[in-house]
């Protein structure tokens, strides 16, 4: 039910996300999902990756500042109301979205929604006890 979240510190400078996502390429590795957040100086690119651990080998090798993060993925039915559902059930049960971002399937009539919670294990319990579809780290991967 966790999922690895490569995040990598920025420079805010000309080329830089370029030079990144072509580390991350050059190495075979796949761009599962990603988002920035920036400032005027840095940034941080937070980036799911289907094999977290040569991307990071791969990143640090070129000298990048990287971390480790886990967060979770949780499938959202494509129709309204459905993620207001999702956020309020971790709104009931008082646990703080730190950030997220989402992507859409290729194959499924589904929105992924990434979130770092400040309880990642207290997530996973409420949103499985509230029938929310939490997916497994293998199959955000294999995407």
């Amino acid at each position: 039910m966790i999922i690895k979240q490569i995040s990598v510190f920025v420079e805010n400078k000309l080329g830089r996300l370029a030079q990144i996502t072509d580390i991350i390429g050059k190495a075979g590795i796949d761009i599962r999902a990603l988002s920035i957040a920036d400032t005027s100086d840095f940034g941080i690119l937070r980036v799911i990756v289907d094999r977290p651990d040569d991307a990071i080998k791969a990143l640090k090798e070129a000298g990048m500042t990287v971390s480790l993060t886990d967060v979770i993925a949780v499938g959202i039915p494509d129709q309204p109301g459905a993620f207001s559902k999702a956020v309020q059930v971790m709104s009931d049960a008082e646990i703080s979205i730190e950030y997220m971002y989402a992507f859409i399937s290729r194959t499924d009539r589904e929105a992924f929604v990434i979130l770092r919670t400040e309880d990642i294990d207290g997530s996973v319990r409420v949103l499985e006890e509230k029938g929310i579809k939490l997916l497994h780290a293998e199959d955000v991967y294999h995407m």
